[in-house]
């Protein structure tokens, strides 16, 4: 469940981290742990075990983060510039500790597209997994890997909400591999669903646009670490 960053470095990293890179990247890494499967469609819950990076809501064009000068916004990390709706987006970053099996938040059916990096190889995402387990710090000024790296959006058409969502899937550098459960286009998937995996690191945004029947109200602030299909990140309410 939910914890702090520190708390989260403290319990679970802690127990695992003297472990040989072999056993952890073999054994660990693959684990995809029995959960219960909640259903819930007065909340989002979360695609992705990680901890939360940023949650903010912008315009399409308006940067979500600065990395070195250069605006990262949302039609840059769906790489769409016809993208037009307003909407909240909750960065989780999955360090190589987390579980990288990922759930679909809300139900609804699947359709995606995969996105080449835009540079020859992947960007690493080391420096900013080193900040937050090493240094109990967020760090995205070194998140350089959010504008080029290899990554799939997956749109998911949620008939209750009446409109659609978006889940970002981002590849770290080490092993490009982005594996979609059912390779069939528009297919349905109930709430907190395994859908993909994503190796050996990555980061997941969850992309909802905003509503005029529905509010939108985040659960947690950025800095906790949060579990995939066990935590809420937003609450749904009729307005």
């Amino acid at each position: 469940m939910a914890k702090s960053l520190k708390d989260w470095v403290e319990q679970d990293v802690a127990t695992v981290r003297d472990k040989s890179l072999a056993w952890l990247s073999q054994e660990f890494f693959f684990r995809d742990p029995t959960r219960p499967n909640y259903s819930d469609t007065s909340y989002f819950f979360s695609p992705a075990d990680g901890i939360v990076l940023y949650q903010l809501t912008v315009d399409p064009d308006e940067p979500i983060v600065d990395i070195k000068g250069k605006r990262y916004s949302l039609q840059d990390a769906m790489r769409d510039p016809s993208y037009d709706k307003r909407s909240i987006v909750i960065g989780i970053f999955m360090t190589f500790f987390d579980v990288h099996v990922n759930r679909v938040p809300y139900p609804g059916r699947i359709t995606y597209k995969e996105l080449e990096e835009i540079d020859t190889f992947n960007y690493p995402m080391l420096p900013v997994e080193k900040a937050l387990v090493s240094e109990l710090r967020i760090d995205v000024k070194r998140a350089d890997y959010l504008h080029n790296n290899q990554r799939m959006l997956n749109r998911v058409w949620a008939p209750d909400l009446g409109q659609s969502y978006y889940i970002l899937q981002i590849a770290d550098y080490d092993v490009d591999c982005i594996m979609p459960f059912q390779l069939k286009q528009n297919w349905p998937f109930m709430q907190n669903e395994r859908f993909s995996v994503v190796r050996y690191g990555s980061q997941v945004d969850l992309i909802v646009p905003l509503s005029e029947r529905f509010d939108f109200t985040p659960v947690f602030p950025s800095g906790v670490h949060v579990e995939g299909g066990l935590d809420p990140l937003l609450e749904v309410s009729p307005k």
